[in-house]
């Protein structure tokens, strides 16, 4: 009598997101990983992104900078000039090559920078003057923003746009839009950010047309199909909050379809802000049943609730990202129920080009 396969595991079950076959529904979150000397990717990402990779696996990579403005941590990605496309390109190849699928996450930081990180050492740019109380991950206070001018925003849709046109040139699948976590889209989302009196001020529907530019322009550039975002409606990370999260999650998620993006990527109630779970009385549900397209949960996952997640329909992907960089190999682990590796929160954001970043071992090395 032949052996039964073993059932798999609904996180390991295939999908199909628009036009990819996904292998399994384990996503590699989008990581700040702080090791692209000045602002170009390293050969040494190649190897990070490679071990990551699974055949039809979905990778985010970490956040890039949408331009010379979008910086505010030493050592982060950029995709706004030729040499940073080109040093992408052997990285992306190298994802392709294991049969993963990789999408670019665009970003812009706004006021959680200060000077030192802005050409010509001028004011960190935002939805408003107001300056940042607390510190980044890297220890540095942020300069007092400058409230962007009406005419200038468009500009800056721009700059989004165009990198987003980088990023499919480089060769990646599509690109995420961060518009989670405090940075820039989220400043102009959030009301307890956003002071403006103009059309990107006051209503929620006007705090989200920022945003939503931003999706219609680079929607319009390389096509919806290859389109994602991230959201953190409920999060306060970098003193980004709002005083009606769940409105905000669900008027994003209903004016997202209109566009036909592929997919929109939450991030849970329960992370209010990026390190510590806590207990919350919202669900991501209202946003996931208005969303048309593919949707993707993040935040404190592990196995079982992941495969939770998906089992009961909650979300379609389910995104893991510090148990990610602790084991490159996290997939198979899963499927096996393999013990993981734990991860040294200490060298998460270090420059060093391989300690906490490619020195993980993978499950062959430990048995």
């Amino acid at each position: 009598m032949a052996l039964q396969a073993p059932t798999p595991i609904p996180l390991l079950t295939p999908y199909k997101m628009g036009n990819f076959n996904l292998c399994h529904r384990v996503v590699l979150a989008p990581l700040t990983r702080m090791r692209s000397y000045g602002n170009v990717p390293q050969p040494n990402a190649i190897l990070y992104y490679s071990q990551r990779t699974s055949k039809g696996g979905l990778l985010i990579s970490e956040a890039t900078g949408v331009s010379d403005t979008a910086q505010g941590y030493p050592n982060t990605p950029g995709i706004w000039t030729k040499e940073q496309v080109e040093a992408w390109k052997p990285i992306v190849d190298a994802v392709h090559a294991k049969g993963g699928v990789f999408f670019c996450q665009l970003w812009h930081v706004g006021r959680v920078s200060n000077q030192d990180f802005q050409p010509n050492g001028q004011a960190p740019i935002s939805s408003t003057d107001k300056p940042l109380t607390v510190e980044g991950f890297h220890g540095a206070h942020s300069t007092p923003p400058r409230r962007l001018r009406t005419d200038e925003i468009p500009q800056i849709v721009n700059d989004f746009r165009i990198a987003a046109r980088n990023a499919i040139e480089a060769g990646f699948d599509g690109v995420e839009i961060h518009g989670a976590h405090g940075y820039l889209i989220d400043q102009f989302m959030k009301d307890e950010v956003n002071d403006r009196t103009d059309q990107y001020g006051g209503s929620l529907e006007n705090r989200c047309r920022f945003a939503l530019e931003i999706v219609k322009a680079i929607t319009n550039e390389i096509g919806a199909d290859k389109v994602g975002i991230r959201l953190s409606p409920f999060a306060d990370f970098m003193e980004s909050r709002d005083s009606n999260p769940k409105a905000l999650g669900l008027y994003m998620a209903e004016s997202l379809n209109k566009y036909e993006i592929l997919y929109c990527h939450m991030v849970e109630p329960r992370m209010k802000n990026a390190f510590e779970k806590s207990e919350s009385p919202h669900s991501l549900l209202p946003m996931r049943k208005a969303f048309r397209g593919t949707f993707l949960v993040a935040g404190g996952y592990e196995r079982e609730d992941g495969n939770n997640a998906i089992a009961k329909n909650h979300g379609d992907l389910v995104v893991y990202g510090r148990l990610f960089i602790s084991n490159p190999d996290l997939p198979k682990r899963f499927e096996l129920n393999a013990p993981l590796n734990k991860y040294n929160r200490d060298t998460f954001y270090i420059s060093d080009p391989i300690v906490g970043y490619t020195d993980y071992p993978f499950l062959e090395d430990t048995s």
